[in-house]
């Protein structure tokens, strides 16, 4: 299915029929409260709905609906092959409704219609998918013990689970945790950020047309406060899976410890390194690499490039090819599928970026930011103790830092509070796989931008992740609990003899 054109999308988004109210037992209703708050149009400004803005008391409802489903096996306990099949209709009605929630991801979030259309919407397809497939395809376990004995180890869903979403990838990062969280048999709340709830909600509707069962999937709307730290605190939630920023990310542990000790999973923020060694082959493919890196999503992602870590005897080469790819990376209207840098996600967080572009010393590229929007900016510093070099800006910055040798390169990579991902560009294959098991990270790419794909786990080290891995058969680990059934075989009469 091809792109269309800006008028077309336009269309498409006047003609769009948005969701209001909160997702809960299988129907959408208003806050019990009656709250609502505005979700706008990042480039334009302009309010596109008001939502249900959710609290403490919604969230108990949704919980109490989500214990009852969980409780009384409606989904929990469904032979493993109806579940594949519900999910499996599930992603054929995602993929049937892809443009329109291309559209809608774009218009709330400031994403481009590109990178919606061409990416997040057939990852995330592709991820409920994949899941629901793997579903009958996880075997358990029998342990070795004696002939008197069988022991068994098994999976079981471990029950009722927050899933907590950013606004950097919203629709991505839902199919991320609802595609193993509901193929192992649980029952979930999600929270999506206040910033973008609407694909979501529209999501939560599909699930439930394509035959989940009511209670299985709730989507709560509004702010942290009011649902995220209830959600994160109550008794009857078995484990949070939580994406988004470091510090708020700490809180949910905090708030396991106060309350039930239910587990967390936490996937937070980075400031991710692409180190270029002298001897890194075609360096103009090594740029488009370090450009997509720190530029995809408007730099609003944890994974991004934020740190180019270049041997001196490249830089000004590199930099030189830098600048010509980023010149292609235009900024507009997120509608235009020419586009390639949308706006940022709302006023605060330009405001953030802002700031970062105010105490950059050196730009040696872009640097100029208006009404939501910043151009490609690359930026020279002049060691790793800079603020740019240090803090997650998530914007599309990319910070330069000149090095001498490959061991003063991998510890300046290293030198971070975080893990997350982490980019190695040599011609050597020695140094390669050296510098890989070297780096302090989660996702390790040679020659290569990339986070891995569905198969890989992702997460990261340090203050980048805990708890668990998301992608691959690793993220089903984290919505199940392991059980030990023992068996004694032993004969009656033999034991009595003895």
């Amino acid at each position: 299915m091809g792109l269309l054109t800006r008028d077309e999308y336009a269309a498409i988004a006047a003609g769009l029929t948005l969701p209001t109210g909160a997702f809960i037992d299988g129907s959408y209703r208003p806050a019990i409260s009656g709250k609502t708050f505005a979700t706008r149009n990042p480039a334009t400004g302009e309010t596109l709905a008001e939502i249900a803005a959710c609290g403490a008391e919604d969230v108990e409802l949704a919980v109490t609906k989500a214990r009852a489903a969980f409780d009384d096996g409606r989904w929990s306990r469904l032979h493993p092959s109806e579940r594949k099949d519900v999910l499996i209709r599930f992603a054929r009605l995602v993929s049937r409704n892809a443009r329109e929630l291309a559209v809608m991801e774009s218009l709330e979030s400031g994403k481009t219609i590109f990178d919606c259309e061409t990416v997040d919407l057939p990852e995330t397809i592709h991820c409920l998918k994949w899941h629901a497939e793997a579903i009958d395809k996880i075997y358990d376990q029998v342990a070795p013990a004696s002939d008197d004995h069988i022991a068994m180890v098994l999976r079981e869903p471990i029950g009722v689970v927050g899933l907590v979403l950013p606004w950097n990838f919203p629709l991505l990062m839902l199919a991320w945790k609802i595609g193993p969280a509901l193929a192992a048999g649980c029952s979930v709340i999600v929270k999506p950020a206040e910033e973008t709830s609407l694909t979501a909600l529209r999501v939560a509707e599909l699930a439930q047309e394509a035959g989940l069962p009511r209670g299985v999937l709730n989507v709560l709307p509004g702010g942290g406060p009011e649902v995220g730290e209830p959600l994160g605190r109550h008794m009857d939630v078995d484990m949070v899976s939580f994406t988004g920023s470091t510090v708020t990310g700490k809180r949910f542990l905090s708030y396991s410890a106060e309350s039930n000790a239910k587990e967390v999973v936490l996937e937070m923020g980075g400031k991710n390194p692409a180190i270029v060694m002298d001897d890194a082959e075609n360096l103009d493919r090594v740029a488009a690499h370090v450009v997509q890196g720190a530029f995809w999503n408007m730099g609003e992602n944890c994974s991004a490039t934020s740190r180019l870590i270049v041997h001196r005897d490249v830089r000004e080469a590199l930099l030189s090819r830098i600048e010509a790819h980023a010149r292609e990376w235009v900024v507009g209207d997120p509608l235009d599928p020419q586009t390639r840098i949308g706006a940022l996600v709302s006023e605060g967080h330009f405001a953030k970026v802002c700031g970062y572009l105010d105490q950059a010393e050196t730009i040696l590229l872009g640097g100029t930011a208006d009404k939501g929007f910043v151009e490609p900016t690359v930026v020279a510093l002049p060691g790793n103790d800079h603020p740019l070099a240090r803090e997650e800006i998530f914007g599309p910055v990319l910070s330069v830092i000149e090095v001498a040798t490959f061991d003063e390169a991998i510890a300046v990579a290293n030198d971070t509070d975080y893990g997350l991902c982490a980019a190695l560009f040599t011609a050597n294959a020695k140094r390669a796989i050296r510098g890989a098991r070297m780096l302090r990270a989660g996702t390790v790419t040679v020659n290569s931008f990339g986070e891995g794909d569905i198969s890989t786990p992702f997460g990261g080290y340090k203050q980048s992740g805990f708890g668990g891995r998301d992608n691959g058969l690793h993220a089903h680990d984290q919505y199940t609990q392991l059980k030990t059934i023992w068996l004694d075989l032993a004969d009656d009469a033999d034991e009595a003899v003895d």
